[in-house]
């Protein structure tokens, strides 16, 4: 008696099956997406631009609640960027990074952040700021940490106004300029650079 043998198609998953998974495991709030760990499916062709622009199949996500239901899937597993479901996990493309700061306000002694998906966070020792200096051009790109390994680039209004708000002070051993927030003192550039 000859077997038969069957082999296992794996289908990667598409933004519909995504979406659909994402809304089933919502239960209000973010979904605890730290806890999943379901098989890596492949990669599904979708990016999200550095201006926070969401793409999928090269076409720009029109539904604004389509793009913030799946930043609620969105995960960061080493340098990689997936979207995770209980039972699916594909890779997706980021080009800087996968949220855009577009405001923020005063909230006592700290800076509240908004993203561009409405997420909120106030800038301080669990959402820290960077800068980051292109080496050729010296063009900052301050970044704010939104959630466990994932930040939002800080646009250019939002960055202008940090600056107007930037002091000097000490800060590892030497004289920086930079903004304080909820107690914790982020450099932005070195005070020398600046005479």
């Amino acid at each position: 008696m000859a077997k038969t043998m069957t082999t296992q198609k794996i289908v990667t998953p598409s933004a519909e099956s995504l979406a659909s998974s994402a809304r089933a495991a919502q239960k209000g709030g973010l979904p605890p997406v730290h806890l999943w760990n379901p098989p890596h499916c492949g990669d599904i062709d979708m990016r999200i631009a550095r201006d926070g622009t969401w793409f999928y199949m090269g076409t720009p996500i029109g539904r604004h609640e389509l793009v913030k239901l799946f930043s609620t899937i969105l995960r960061r597993d080493g340098d990689d960027y997936v979207l995770v479901t209980p039972v699916e996990k594909v890779g997706i493309t980021v080009d800087d990074a996968p949220f855009v700061a577009v405001d923020f306000n005063k909230r006592g002694d700290g800076l509240e952040f908004e993203t561009n998906v409405g997420d909120r966070m106030i800038a301080g020792k669990d959402h820290p700021i960077r800068v980051v200096r292109d080496p050729q051009t010296g063009e900052p790109s301050p970044y704010v940490l939104v959630r466990a390994n994932l930040e939002a680039l800080i646009d250019r209004k939002s960055f202008y106004r940090l600056v107007e708000l930037g002091e000097h002070a000490a800060h590892a051993g030497a004289q920086w300029f930079g903004v304080y927030s909820d107690g914790v003192f982020f450099p932005i550039i070195p005070s020398a650079e600046l005479e």
